[in-house]
């Protein structure tokens, strides 16, 4: 019995800002789903779960919800009342029919999970407690919808973990947008892609998005170019004038015309973002070298008698519980703040560019454009030459008009792609890099990667996201408490498998090449019988075309049978073997028309 649905949108369509978001999307949310939903930053990820939310009023469209549905809704940057304490701020989320006492004792119970004071006062949080209360009032209400946007920003590993487990256990259905590929993959079992206004669907977790994206988009590039193909055949036909061809003529101009429509319609896979690091010169082998550092922030004991060595081209991955002093420990081995005993020595010739996890450096009644350049102009130097600010830009998939629109304007993971353009623009041999991973798009992610990989210098990282460690660190050093610091080698899995704690088909060999200068009797008849192949495959491709309208019209027929109404009704048999005469003949054309593309291409090559 399949699971009833609890929330729908019907031909939905929006536009904000000008940009249209998407169009006649259509969706269901049934009971017990666990959705991810991904895409590319400003695709309207966020502006989706709003109009799931009844935040949002569609342009055009409808919003059905199963009548007594709670929807809970988790926002990316959630806002507190300040006067309330946090176990009222959670009891928010409770319907209202809840009695109180039971009402109070379930924000208690739950703020307790999450370690933090029911009778504090919603004021002076921090970024993760923030997050947490807000997680904390989503899920109170035990909801049959959660709308989670960003859960574990701010969040440390085991409040993640902690939040997974939460989930598995929840009744409710889900749908989730995160940065953070290992926890998306661990609580989604199907993934919705917001993708050029359009929605796709595919009934597996986001752990298996990157080999489906490929394999849509290499799909798209394959009816792309037999689009292309065919209008070039079409256009060389229709002007032939061969006699047998000309009483087809009428129909042929017709199908170009269609062919032309669809072609223009093609929506194009959007650019990639083009990130390069630019390295300073000089610098030694030797970057950082900490001997028995000690640091105590009030009452808090941050490392004690701490050393490492951090050499050039090292990537190391600072990892720990929110509040453990990840961010601290970054400014004592950067110089930026001084142990209280111990000693730090930097190499010669650092040049230090940091990205900070805290949007706010950014002015949002500023521009990209004059963030990049402060002093006016249209300049920007990148790597020691200067570039013009929206060519720059582009690398970061920003488009001209994006450039001139204010800050404010920008979602989450833009911004952060405007610190990572600004910081990236500085020559460097040292990076350091406070949790830049939020809010970033899985395809942003993959080229930070490439080019952390890639850098020459060296790198500091802090970061919650377990999958970017283990595909980026070269060691990592975990704050396991009470001062208790520990490196190990390689990202999270490794130092796992070391004992930290963290939170409670083969390539072909080149022939070798014949020796002598005399002809090769085998090889001459191996080039004679390839002669030979060419020949037939050059008179397959001419025959092609009329095979090709013949399947075409063999669709066509069966298609105008098929729309009979009468058919369906009267003779259901007949129209079942129709439909299953359909079904081959569609399939025949499919076969025919790549047959024609790959053999036009080997043609257009010189391969054939």
């Amino acid at each position: 019995m399949a699971a009833a649905t609890l929330l729908s949108l019907r031909r939905a369509s929006l536009s904000l800002g000008g940009k249209r978001l998407f169009d006649d999307l259509e969706l269901d949310i049934a009971a017990g789903a666990a959705i991810g939903l991904v895409g590319r930053n400003g695709s309207g990820k966020s502006t989706l779960l709003k109009v799931l939310a009844g935040q949002i009023e569609l342009d055009n469209g409808v919003r059905l919800g199963q009548q007594h549905c709670l929807v809970r809704y988790l926002e990316q940057e959630p806002e507190l009342d300040p006067a309330l304490t946090l176990a009222a701020t959670v009891m928010r989320g409770l319907a209202a029919d809840v009695e109180p006492t039971a009402a109070a004792h379930r924000a208690t119970d739950l703020l307790a999970e999450l370690e933090l004071d029911p009778d504090r006062l919603a004021t002076g949080l921090s970024g993760g407690e923030l997050r947490k209360v807000a997680l904390a009032r989503a899920l109170v209400g035990r909801p049959d919808v959660l709308l989670l946007d960003e859960p574990t920003n701010h969040l440390d590993l085991p409040t993640i973990i902690w939040l997974e487990a939460t989930l598995a256990r929840s009744r409710a259905a889900r749908v989730i947008i995160s940065h953070d590929r290992s926890f998306l993959a661990g609580v989604s079992d199907r993934t919705w892609w917001l993708d050029r206004g359009r929605l796709l669907v595919n009934n597996a977790g986001c752990g298996s998005f990157e080999a489906w994206r490929d394999q849509v988009l290499a799909e798209e590039e394959k009816t792309l170019a037999r689009l292309d193909k065919h209008l070039e055949a079409e256009t060389h036909w229709l002007h032939r004038g061969v006699t047998a061809r000309r009483r087809r003529n009428q129909g042929r101009m017709r199908k170009l015309g269609e062919l032309r429509a669809q072609r223009a319609g093609f929506l194009r896979p959007e650019g990639r973002a083009k990130l390069e690091s630019h390295l300073a010169k000089g610098g030694g082998s030797l970057v950082i070298e900490a001997i028995g550092i000690t640091k105590t922030l009030g009452d808090r004991l941050i490392v004690d008698r701490f050393s490492t060595r951090v050499l050039k081209g090292d990537r190391v991955g600072v990892i720990g519980a929110n509040g453990s002093g990840k961010t601290t420990l970054l400014n004592l081995l950067t110089g930026t703040l001084a142990p209280d005993s111990g000693e730090v020595r930097l190499g010669t010739g650092l040049a230090i560019a940091r990205f900070e996890q805290d949007r706010g450096s950014l002015d949002p009644q500023a521009t990209p454009w004059s963030t990049l350049c402060p002093d006016g102009g249209d300049q920007v130097e990148a790597g020691g030459r200067p570039r013009h600010v929206v060519g720059y830009l582009r690398d970061f998939l920003f488009s001209e008009p994006q450039a001139r629109q204010p800050i404010a304007a920008l979602s989450g993971g833009e911004r952060n792609r405007l610190l990572l353009a600004r910081n990236l623009a500085r020559p460097s041999n040292l990076l350091v890099l406070d949790e830049p991973t939020n809010d970033l798009d899985l395809e942003t992610l993959d080229l930070l990667e490439d080019l952390l990989a890639d850098y020459r210098g060296t790198v500091l990282l802090v970061s919650h996201d377990r999958d970017f460690l283990d595909r980026v660190a070269t060691s990592t050093i975990v704050l396991e408490g009470n001062g208790r610091a520990v490196e190990a080698a390689g990202g999270y899995s490794d130092a796992l498998r070391q004992g930290c704690r963290i939170g409670g088909v083969e390539r072909p060999q080149p022939a070798s090449s014949a020796a002598g200068s005399g002809r090769d009797p085998a090889m001459f008849e191996r080039r004679r019988e390839a002669g030979k192949v060419n020949a037939r495959l050059a008179r397959e491709l001419d025959r092609l075309p009329d095979r090709i309208d013949a399947a075409t019209s063999a669709v066509a027929a069966l298609e105008e049978r098929l729309g009979d109404p009468r058919l369906h009704t009267e003779e259901p048999q007949k129209a079942q073997r129709l439909a299953e005469d359909l079904a081959a003949a569609r399939t025949e054309l499919a076969i025919l028309e790549d047959r024609w593309l790959e053999l036009e291409t080997q043609r257009e090559t010189g391969a054939l």
